[in-house]
């Protein structure tokens, strides 16, 4: 249940309370800002390997080989926001490997680095005045075949400079000004295609290349500096992208930065008889850790390049350099308020979906031409927040956390002299239903949760997953599990929560995995100081009420007596090879019963509406019309009802009711 106020909560109650809703556009998806690129600069500059970075005065730095030589040439622009500031580049060094080169900064501090003639080596540059002018280089690493480079410096100045040879990453950091040691990763790949770093809590780590049996990867990875990973730690994690040997697609030339979100960009390469080098884009959410690798599944850039897109940001925007090119995204957001305009709307949220339908006056046409008026920010994709609440003595009050919903369409409607702009919503489900497999997904037995594959599938529609309440199955049943081409997010995840007693309970932009328990106490009551305006109370048999499970050589069943007493035999039957003990197999036939009785209808109550009311609550029901006495039930459904067109406003809300 949301939290409400106590002045809420009597407002709520009480027959002459004054509705009130609040509706906000923005043009974000799951809380995360839609990055809307424009670009600045367009320049005739060879496609080659290239960094960029923003120092804390907001300046722009860039860095690229001139394969002309090949020389190293770097730019600095004071106020990257105007075209006529990009100052001719500058040779800072030649000759130079056509390698990797790279820039950090944070605050005033700033490092470059490019790989020596030969590439035997790794020189670094130091500035502490925001990139204007820089130290003596140091040689930073020495090593023969040296390919990629990548680094990421501290406030404090200390530094992590990652390397690469044909197939061997190295890190070696610079403490008190120091270049310390390298050391090599602890794994084995075929090839290494591309490095990047930025740090945030550890040193987040993005490595492309192809593994030991030749299929292309894209790992995030860590190197430990004692927030999740212990310092000096390497945890290599799952890929964000991946391809199979022989297919004709690779990955290559990532780049990292945390703008508030991770974002990050590489290459796809397809050597095939269509043949492209596409830069990719993906992200994950702010309050998400850089271990869950819950990424979003990339997006295509509109832009052709060999060696990727470099990523930066300030407060304001995140910006993007390529050698030839800079662009950059507001990363901030003006909310656009319609409560005032709001003549009807309708809320629903189910098990496995929800959506909104939100009525807008457009008696003036206000909203007539959304893509270049004052309210384009009404587009497919934008998020809406809208919050149920009272006009109460303290003020209008509204719950916390709002119900967040992203538009699928609109439509106007016009009759009599008065006009309309109807916008149709989808809950967060409607995020997860537009995602479907690229390519089929294994998990082999006992390598990951149900819980992690749940972040998996969630995280490429761009949607954290949270486990608050999350039972042991959910967390240490590690079965065989394949995501096929095709197969849409809700499809693969019904199939994960069978194997659980668990359900998705969606909260703001987030999901939570969490345990509905029999023991569970009720959070509300209704018929008493809430009045029931109207109710429906059912009583059925179960669907099921004996199940039977048949895992790899185990058999159980679990049985409903008195409803099998009622009904006879109803049975459900349960394959799953990944049960191969007889306690797993009697956990599953425990589960599929328990969900067999969470899925029975038991009728619904129209009341006032609560304002904090959520799907899985539970909720104790009086109401002596029908003989019930502070019985409880959980809620199963919930739709809310809001009009102020006719001769009778509407404020009210429907609740589905299901067994605790």
């Amino acid at each position: 249940m949301r939290s409400i106020s106590p002045t809420l909560d009597a407002a709520q109650e009480s027959a002459s309370a004054r509705p009130y809703v609040d509706v906000q556009v923005s043009d974000r998806i799951a809380d995360v800002v839609r990055l809307r690129w424009s670009r600045l600069y367009t320049g005739s500059e060879t496609d080659a390997y290239n960094a960029a970075a923003m120092p804390g005065d907001g300046s722009l730095l860039r860095l690229r080989v001139d394969p002309a030589g090949p020389s190293l040439r770097y730019q600095r622009t004071a106020s990257p926001d105007e075209l006529s500031d990009y100052s001719p580049w500058t040779q800072v060094a030649s000759p130079i490997a056509n390698a990797g080169v790279a820039l950090a900064a944070n605050g005033a501090k700033v490092l470059r680095a490019h790989v020596a003639s030969g590439g035997g080596s790794v020189r670094v540059e130091e500035s502490t005045d925001n990139g204007a002018t820089f130290g003596a280089a140091v040689t930073a690493a020495t090593q023969g075949g040296i390919v990629w480079i990548a680094l990421a410096v501290k406030s404090t100045g200390d530094a992590l400079l990652l390397y690469s040879t044909a197939t061997t990453v190295y890190g070696v950091k610079r403490t008190s000004g120091a270049w310390g040691t390298p050391g090599a990763w602890p794994y084995s790949a075929n090839s290494i295609t591309g490095l990047a770093v930025s740090h945030a809590g550890d040193y987040n780590l993005a490595i492309a290349g192809t593994d030991t049996s030749g299929n292309p990867r894209l790992w995030p990875a860590i190197y430990g500096d004692g927030w999740d990973v212990a310092v000096d730690a390497w945890l290599l994690l799952p890929p964000i992208a991946e391809a199979d040997n022989g297919s004709g697609v690779s990955f290559k030339a990532p780049a990292l930065t945390f703008q508030g979100n991770a974002w990050l960009l590489f290459v796809e390469q397809y050597t095939g008889p269509v043949a492209y080098e596409r830069p990719q884009w993906t992200w994950f959410p702010a309050t998400q850790s850089y271990q869950s690798a819950g990424w979003r599944e990339p997006l295509p850039f509109d832009l052709t390049s060999a060696f990727g897109i470099t990523v930066t940001g300030s407060a304001a925007h995140v910006w993007l350099s390529t050698p030839a090119g800079v662009w950059r995204a507001p990363r901030t957001w003006q909310p656009l308020d319609v409560s005032a305009d709001v003549l009807s709307l309708t809320l629903e949220t189910e098990p496995a979906g929800g959506g909104a339908s939100i009525t807008l006056r457009n008696d003036d046409g206000r909203y007539n031409d959304l893509a270049n008026g004052p309210y384009s920010s009404i587009r497919a994709g934008a998020q809406i927040e809208i919050a149920t609440g009272f006009s109460t003595n303290a003020g209008t009050e509204l719950p916390v956390p709002a119900l967040n919903y992203w538009i699928q369409g609109w439509e106007y409607a016009s009759s009599g002299g008065e006009a309309t702009l109807t916008l149709h919503a989808g809950n967060v489900w409607s995020l997860v239903a537009g995602w479907r497999a690229r390519r089929q997904y294994v998990w082999p037995a006992g390598a990951s949760d149900v819980a992690t594959i749940l972040t998996f599938v969630f995280g490429r529609a761009g949607v954290e997953l949270v486990t608050a309440g999350t039972s042991t199955t959910a967390t240490t049943h590690k079965p065989a599990f394949t995501i096929h081409p095709g197969e849409d997010g809700p499809r693969a995840a019904r199939r994960l929560l069978a194997m659980v007693p668990d359900v998705i309970l969606p909260v703001d932009s987030f999901v939570y995995l969490t345990e509905p328990q029999v023991t569970d106490s009720a959070d509300y009551a209704f018929g008493t100081a809430h009045p029931i305006a109207r109710a429906r109370y059912a009583t059925a048999g179960l669907a099921a009420n004996r199940v039977q499970v048949f895992g790899n050589g185990v058999v159980a069943q679990d049985f409903d007596w008195p409803d099998l007493t009622d009904q006879f035999d109803r049975l459900r039957q349960v394959f799953d090879l990944n049960l191969d003990t007889q306690a797993d197999a009697e956990t599953r036939a425990a589960i599929a019963l328990r969900q067999e009785s969470l899925s029975l209808p038991l009728g619904e109550l129209v009341t006032p509406v609560h304002c904090g009311q959520d799907i899985y609550d539970v909720v104790t029901v009086t109401d002596p019309g029908a003989g019930l006495d502070a019985v409880d039930y959980r809620v199963a459904g919930v739709r809310v009802r809001y009009s102020r067109e006719g001769r009778t406003p509407v404020y009210e809300q429907r609740l589905l009711l299901s067994k605790v």
